[in-house]
């Protein structure tokens, strides 16, 4: 890995793009608290990032700590990058801790059937290691709005009784959430991720431009 403390190139882009506002705190379910002039702002910020970025800027990104790899995937959703999808599912199975949060989303935002694949990649190998508390019900939580979104029911399986959920949870009874519960914060965070997707296409066209309050 690369990180910010030693790599010159990585420092400018972590000076551009990850700590802005605090960007790297605020994405995720920090941004679902954001309203009025605040949130216009982030928002408006955000996708003028992901328009500036560049693929060779986003693999950078990618190969340095969580905060840019966080960053980096956020500004992926919103831009739709696609070509990217093998990348985030490869950091998403070796996340190796609860920071696959972001990885879901974007996966969720492309909202196909190779993402749900990816989705249940990282469920299959985690799910079976009881002594591990990552992202499991933020994932299966995204496998549900993917399910929703697609007509399928790739996460029945998972929680059939008996099935690989049951044995996780049986085995943390005091450290998991409820998937169906939790699927609304991933639905609230695929909306967000949507909402800038949509601007960011607008300013594609040239109809939108950040205003900085006076």
């Amino acid at each position: 890995m690369r990180y910010a403390n030693t790599d010159p190139e990585l420092m400018d882009l972590v000076r551009r793009f990850v700590i802005p506002g605090r960007r790297y705190l605020r994405l995720g379910g920090s941004s679902l608290r954001l309203s009025g002039p605040e949130r216009d702002l982030f928002v408006r910020e955000l996708v003028q990032a992901a328009g500036e970025i560049t693929p060779a800027e986003l693999d950078i990104l990618f190969e340095g700590g969580w905060r840019e790899r966080k960053t980096a995937s956020w500004l992926v959703a919103v831009a739709g990058r696609t070509e990217f999808r093998s990348r985030i599912g490869e950091l998403l199975l070796a996340s190796g801790g609860p920071y696959g949060g972001a990885y879901c989303i974007t996966l969720a935002t492309f909202g196909t059937s190779a993402d749900a694949d990816l989705v249940c990649r990282y469920l299959d190998r985690y799910l079976s290691q009881p002594d591990l508390v990552y992202d499991q019900t933020f994932a299966l939580s995204t496998l549900l709005h993917l399910d929703a979104v697609l007509g399928t029911e790739r996460a029945s399986p998972y929680l059939a009784a008996g099935g690989l959920w049951q044995q996780w949870t049986d085995a943390t009874p005091n450290k998991v959430r409820d998937p169906q519960e939790y699927r609304q914060v991933v639905d609230q965070l695929c909306s967000f991720a949507g909402e800038c997707a949509e601007l960011f296409a607008r300013m594609g066209s040239g109809a939108t431009s950040v205003q900085r309050p006076l």
